[in-house]
């Protein structure tokens, strides 16, 4: 079954215009799907708006956005007034400009889409964005309202056709300082050092999206499975164990597993009665000659 469009409209280079369709790249229609019911009758439970004061239920013709300007006092906003001030989109996604991708924060991406043409005759000029983009190495970011929403979207080549990625905005992303501020910036040098970066190399390989299993998602769809066949569940499985581990001895012991030879403590020296060390006999002197 065929994609279906989230939307529809024309992508905009200067005076040069593409017809495109825009189609959401992740989806999670096939994940199973729990819904909640009355376990003594085991039918569905369906949601209901009660009023916070009197307990009433709420018919769906009375209901109306608010927002609060102080504790439990909302002023209303109408449909209408909603529909005034948000902006009407034209139908055209239009780039503003050309960048580096290498230059893009990760942190501002939000919602992957692929771009493709919506028209036949628009795959020459389609074709002609894409692998001028591939060619000079650079991506788009681009303008447009989009679910009612004015969003801003990094444009980029992806195999036959284009990904676009929605970018949040510079007030949803919150300041690192916020989160980290609290964070010593402490020096790792030595052997604790040596054994990270060796750890690291071992690990070294390509992103490959097919090697990571939604273990959850599995998990699930094996206890429908055993639910539905009417099958014994299975004992949950102990954790890891909880022994406390120095860190370069973790460290010392995750080089080894990937291949490195044992780093051993320098040993002890023998003590006699008194706890003096047991002198080396001294080496002979060589007559002069």
């Amino acid at each position: 079954m065929s994609p279906r469009a989230s939307w529809k409209g024309f992508l905009k280079i200067a005076e040069v215009t593409c017809p495109v369709a825009l189609y959401a790249a992740a989806s999670t229609t096939d994940r199973v799907a729990l819904h909640t019911i009355n376990r003594p009758t085991g039918n569905r439970i369906r949601r209901q708006f009660v009023d916070a004061g009197t307990g009433e239920t709420v018919e769906r013709d009375d209901q109306v956005k608010g927002y609060e300007v102080a504790k439990d006092e909302y002023i209303s906003v109408e449909p209408d007034e909603i529909a005034a001030v948000i902006p009407h989109g034209d139908k055209t996604l239009t780039v503003s400009a050309f960048i580096d991708l290498a230059g893009v924060d990760d942190l501002y991406l939000d919602k992957p889409y692929c771009l493709a043409p919506s028209d036949r005759s628009a795959d020459e000029t389609f074709a002609l964005v894409r692998e001028g983009m591939r060619a000079a190495k650079a991506a788009a970011v681009a303008q447009a309202v989009l679910f009612r929403r004015v969003r801003s979207l990094l444009i980029r080549p992806f195999e036959n056709g284009l990904a676009a990625t929605t970018l949040n905005f510079d007030y949803e992303v919150r300041p690192a300082d916020q989160v980290f501020s609290a964070v010593p910036a402490k020096k790792i040098t030595g052997e604790m050092l040596d054994l990270a970066i060796h750890i690291i190399k071992t690990k070294q390989g390509a992103f490959d999206p097919h090697a990571f299993h939604d273990r959850y998602e599995g998990a699930l769809t094996e206890l429908v499975k055993l639910k539905v066949a009417g099958k014994p569940i299975p004992k949950p499985t102990t954790g890891p164990s909880e022994a406390t581990v120095s860190l370069i001895q973790a460290l010392r012991d995750s080089a080894v597993a990937g291949g490195r030879p044992s780093v051993k403590s320098p040993a002890k020296k023998k003590t006699g009665r008194r706890g003096a060390a047991k002198a080396k006999p001294a080496a002979p002197r060589r007559k002069a000659g």
